[in-house]
């Protein structure tokens, strides 16, 4: 996989408990047009501390053009930003 480190919107749902599960997210590309992925699957839900900051990854599983695809995003709990991580 490779490392992107793209900020990107999310859409999300909250359980009782207050955990986030991620639904879509979209990002701007370079011609400034979104791309809309809807994650079918999360197949690791882990914690993890990056320079201090700690953050939910996600592991999923999503149809892109056609072609399943795995990647990683990255909930960073203190500023409330999701990241695309790897793809």
């Amino acid at each position: 996989m490779k490392i992107l480190n793209k900020i990107v919107q999310m859409v999300v749902w909250f359980d009782e408990n207050g955990i986030p599960t991620p639904v879509r997210f979209r990002f701007k590309n370079k011609d400034e047009s979104f791309t809309i992925i809807k994650i079918n699957d999360i197949l690791i839900r882990d914690k993890e501390h990056l320079a201090g900051n700690p953050m939910l990854v996600y592991r999923c599983k999503s149809y892109i053009n056609g072609i399943e695809k795995l990647y990683e995003i990255k909930y960073e709990i203190n500023s409330c930003k999701w990241i695309l991580w790897k793809i």
